[in-house]
């Protein structure tokens, strides 16, 4: 098949899935690599008859809102695509990205302005959980430009790389995380080779060491978390290495996972030493976080998330509010000393037994907490057991919200809905299904992930009054 290279092509735009864009005679073309003001040369990999994708392979002009990445694995690993954009053009991407998922996903008119996104100060260093995937293959770019790979039988300690998740792809420093992170993740790989223990192959379904999870809170405090396949008499000898080597771990967890996938949030875990929680502060509130807990991975952002949620919510003390999909309760408890009381509702059962506990913790007396599927528990039944809300706010996962839990919000009638997301494009589809009864009023992206495509968006909807 012969090649194709299209020559000084103009990058004009950026897509919310980690490409640019370009048009040539009414075809798009999405490029990697390539940043908007760029003039470069493209070799296509893929062609249909509308678009095409393609690898930037010569630079003919550099855009001026290029910047420097700090890390040395930009290109290669699978995160941080955007390190090589100017953070302040990043956060109007961000804006561009949510004003098109409303306007061409939801087909919503009458819309407000977008509000400039709410950047983070701390652009590195800004994630308090990070997982690493151990693994006897690795992956090696000899050309990231061409998109060109090439496997390595060397063990590793790093990021999965997407679409070949058996392979990991090593990392020798990190700029998500605090230290030290990445000094732990080097001495258990350096651990392994000296003792010649086997990394996990999960596609064979073998080998001893499988992944780390590291979590860390502004307080100080500092979770581990080791996986082993199969335990032995090497996993504490690992363990009470690790102790050793950092004094400064206050929760040392191991689990045994013997399952063919990495998800081990299903299985018992194991307290080797220190304590069983750790607490972050978010305010005036503090947080227990066990190794099960759902936590937002950006906690200096997540507070600037709260607290667009609660102004949009308008509480005065006297509303009965609903925290729909409220995980481990930070949104319900944030809120609580602004409203009468506020009911949440949460599938994962180990989610609302750390929210009550949390609610104990910061003695606050005016939030009931269920588990359950939100699609069964919000029913009519439900809202008679506990009230009528005034008001709702919903943070769903990624997927957006059932439409059976729509139907159930409108059949509601609560004036005001503050729907906070992490999709605007998921975001964007069920506002289309509530564009009937309710109107959005404000919108405000925030960026808790800088350095991706990712967004979160916070809308406020009130009911139509015709």
């Amino acid at each position: 098949m012969q090649e194709t290279i299209l020559k000084e092509v103009t990058i004009t735009a950026i897509s919310a899935e980690d490409k640019s864009l370009a048009k040539i005679d009414g075809k798009v073309i999405f490029v990697d690599n390539a940043v908007p003001g760029d003039v470069v040369d493209v070799r296509i990999y893929k062609s249909k008859k509308k678009y095409a994708h393609g690898s930037a392979i010569h630079w003919h002009t550099y855009s001026e809102l290029r910047a420097t990445p700090v890390c040395a694995h930009f290109g290669l690993c699978g995160g941080c695509k955007w390190q090589d954009i100017q953070y302040t053009q990043q956060l109007i991407y961000k804006q561009q990205i949510v004003q098109d998922a409303l306007t061409h996903i939801g087909k919503l008119t009458d819309l407000p302005e977008v509000n400039a996104t709410i950047g983070a100060a701390e652009q590195l260093y800004y994630r308090n959980k990070l997982q690493y995937g151990f693994s006897d293959k690795s992956i090696v770019y000899d050309d990231s430009f061409n998109n060109k790979m090439k496997f390595d039988d060397r063990p590793a300690a790093g990021f999965h790389v997407p679409k070949l998740f058996e392979r990991i792809l090593d990392i020798e420093k990190c700029w998500l995380q605090v230290e030290p992170t990445n000094a732990i993740r080097l001495f258990i790989k350096d651990f392994l080779l000296k003792n010649e223990l086997s990394f996990h192959n999960i596609k064979r379904h073998e080998g001893w060491y499988r992944d780390l999870t590291v979590r860390t809170t502004s307080t100080g405090a500092l979770m581990v978390i080791c996986s082993f396949y199969y335990k032995d008499e090497w996993v504490e000898r690992l363990l009470f290495e690790l102790k050793q080597q950092f004094p400064q771990i206050t929760s040392l967890y191991y689990v045994i996972n013997p399952k063919m996938n990495d998800y081990n949030t299903d299985l018992p875990m194991n307290l080797y030493y220190g304590e069983a929680h750790i607490y972050e502060n978010m305010g005036d509130l503090k947080f227990k976080i066990s190794p099960k807990s759902f936590f937002q991975t950006n906690t200096a952002q997540a507070i600037q998330l709260y607290d667009v949620a609660k102004s949009f919510a308008g509480l005065s003390g006297n509303e009965l509010v609903y925290d729909l999909y409220t995980g481990t309760g930070s949104i319900a408890l944030y809120i609580a000393r602004q409203a009468k009381h506020v009911v949440g509702i949460e599938y994962v059962e180990s989610a609302i037994e750390d929210a009550k506990e949390n609610a104990q913790v910061n003695g606050i007396t005016n939030c009931s907490f269920y588990a359950g599927d939100m699609g069964d528990v919000l029913n009519a039944d439900f809202v008679k057991a506990n009230g009528k809300p005034d008001v709702i706010i919903t943070d769903p996962p990624r997927a957006g919200m059932h439409s059976k839990v729509v139907q159930a919000i409108l059949a509601m009638d609560v004036e005001r809905i503050v729907y906070v997301s992490c999709n605007p494009a998921t975001q964007a589809r069920d506002l289309e299904l509530m564009n009937e009864k309710y109107k959005v009023v404000k919108i405000q992206p925030l960026d808790l992930f800088p350095h991706t495509t990712h967004v979160e968006n916070v809308v406020l909807l009130v009911k139509r009054t015709v």
